[in-house]
C-alpha cells in the first residue's frame, strides 16, 4: 500500500481544530493520534498536533516506540 504524501502545510491543518483529524509527524511518517485521550483537542502537554515532533521527542519522558500504538496515515513530504 502506498501512503499519501502531505506537505507541512497540510499536516498543520490536522491539528484537531482547523480539521477534525489529530495528526503528528515523526521521522517522516505521519501518525493519527486522535484516538489517544492524551491528545484531546490537539494538545499533548506542551506539544501541538499538526507538527513534526521529531526534534521535540528528545525531551519526552518516553521512547519513540510510543508511535507503534498509532496508525501511519501518510508521509511528510
Amino acid at each position: 500500500m502506498t501512503l499519501p504524501v502531505y506537505t507541512r502545510s497540510q499536516l498543520a491543518l490536522r491539528n484537531g481544530q482547523d480539521k477534525p483529524q489529530i495528526w503528528v509527524a515523526y521521522r517522516g511518517n505521519i501518525y493519527d493520534v486522535g484516538k489517544s485521550r492524551l491528545w484531546r483537542d490537539g494538545k499533548h502537554y506542551e506539544h501541538w498536533a499538526g507538527q513534526d515532533l521529531t526534534e521535540e521527542l528528545a525531551d519526552a519522558p518516553h521512547a519513540d516506540d510510543v508511535f507503534k500504538r498509532f496508525d501511519i496515515v501518510g508521509i511528510l513530504g
